[in-house]
């Protein structure tokens, strides 16, 4: 603790390490700021109170889940509604295409920066073309008030409210993805990634507060959770954290060696060093990508009545749900693993700069040996992934809570913090490290500077 309380000390030490936390911690505000800001033409009076009846039910709703990743924006209806789910589901249309197509395959990777760049603003048409027809869908389901009790949710509807509406969303979301962009270029961390998080980390208090009144001995809700139900609680959390870190920072080392070359009196390599094969290289991204396929076919089904009993066979405790999203969950981690980690290009890259894995040859039995090893190590880190997702829905029918309390104690979003705060982390760390500042887990060679 003290160590961690000494390097975010010295986080502030150093001006441009300083200049990147101020300018996360801005653009976090801002984000924040937005979640509160209702779409025009609506009673935000009956919303609220429609909110309240659906959230307080066991078995929770498309809602819960969708905010998840909006900090209550959906709910609410706010600007920030659509949060930054669009932009996910273009990217993962994107990096499919770029597998698929061979065009954009060679893009992505002989195009170098400018090929970056390009795939970079398809996936921002992408993103506001999704934005789009989903705004229109919520405009749409926003006026018949039979979807909320009987309450009036939109004052005056028609196509000026759609249309309104589906501008105020697409624009908000643009923001988003533009306030996540300048986060990774200009601040610390993946800008996608921490705005996910934050949006999870708003719920808490929420989460806290349903939780006080369940355990409440003045509470109407006092009769569905039995005493030791907090005890079992904190027990999970912490056992799911430990579970957590230790499969997000276990990996398996393959050792290189590099052979001695002589280039007149210097002498080059002859030095060992390792791959660093994660068991979760894909992070928290399988879930977020299975995350947001899932939900857009549910939220068709959810807004549209001819797909109402589709909708009902996705929602969350169906056997179907349960299986389709731990299955997408598997493909995204080795699909992900896949596409950021090459074996060919690895192989190539070691041969060329005199590089073998001992026991192994040169080449192509190097990248069908770093094949082999992968596919095995992900299948453990994958699985994980998947139990991890459906965890909340276990606790909720064993303990009798709300999927807004379950939902922290383990499940997608813990895991998008622990994994998140985890990378952030590593990376201040980097940055403190280099200026010979301790670090949060290890030591500077020098201390402080002058």
């Amino acid at each position: 603790m003290l160590r961690t309380l000494k390097a975010l000390s010295n986080s502030f030490k150093i001006p441009d390490l300083r200049q990147r936390i101020l300018f996360v911690l801005a653009m976090i505000a801002i984000y924040r700021l937005g979640c509160f800001i209702p779409i025009p033409g609506i009673n935000s009076e009956a919303l609220a109170q429609f909110v309240a009846n659906v959230t307080s039910k066991q078995g929770g709703t498309l809602f819960d889940m969708m905010d998840l990743f909006t900090g209550r924006a959906l709910s609410q209806m706010t600007i920030f509604a659509l949060g930054i789910m669009p932009y996910i589901s273009s990217s993962i249309i994107m990096q499919l295409l770029t597998v698929v197509i061979p065009s954009l395959e060679k893009l992505a990777k002989e195009g170098g920066n400018y090929g970056r760049k390009q795939i970079t603003q398809y996936t921002r048409y992408g993103t506001v073309f999704l934005a789009l027809f989903q705004s229109f869908i919520i405009s749409v389901y926003l006026e018949d008030p039979q979807h909320f009790m009987g309450l009036a949710i939109v004052e005056h509807g028609g196509w000026g409210f759609r249309l309104l509406t589906m501008l105020t969303l697409t624009s908000g979301t643009a923001f988003i993805m533009w306030l996540g962009e300048q986060i990774t270029e200009r601040g610390i961390g993946n800008g996608m990634s921490i705005i996910i998080t934050i949006s999870i980390i708003s719920r808490i208090p929420t989460a806290a507060r349903f939780m006080v009144q369940l355990l409440s001995p003045f509470s109407a809700e006092k009769s569905q959770v039995e005493p030791y139900t907090a005890i079992i609680m904190i027990a999970l959390l912490v056992l799911v954290v430990i579970f957590v870190v230790l499969i997000t920072e276990g990996q398996r080392r393959i050792p290189v060696e590099y052979a001695k070359k002589i280039v007149g009196r210097k002498v080059y390599g002859g030095h060992s060093t390792y791959i660093p094969l994660r068991v979760n290289h894909a992070g928290v991204i399988p879930i977020i990508f299975a995350q947001s396929l899932i939900l857009f076919p549910a939220t068709i089904g959810q807004f549209l009545p001819a797909f109402q009993r589709f909708a009902e066979t996705l929602m969350r405790g169906h056997l179907l749900y349960t299986i389709l999203y731990s299955l997408l969950i598997i493909f995204f981690a080795y699909f992900y693993t896949a596409i950021t980690f090459n074996t060919q290009d690895v192989a190539q890259n070691m041969k060329k700069y005199g590089g073998f894995i001992p026991g192994v040859r040169s080449g192509k039995p190097t990248a069908e040996y770093l094949d082999y090893v992968l596919t095995h190590i992900t299948l453990p880190g994958a699985i994980f992934l998947a139990l991890i997702a459906v965890f909340p829905d276990l606790i909720m029918g064993w303990l009798k809570i709300p999927y807004i309390v379950a939902s922290f104690f383990g499940g997608t979003g813990l895991l998008i913090i622990v994994g998140v705060m985890l990378d952030t982390m590593r990376q201040i760390e980097s940055h403190l490290l280099m200026r010979h500042y301790d670090g949060f887990m290890k030591k500077g060679h020098l201390r402080g500077s002058r």
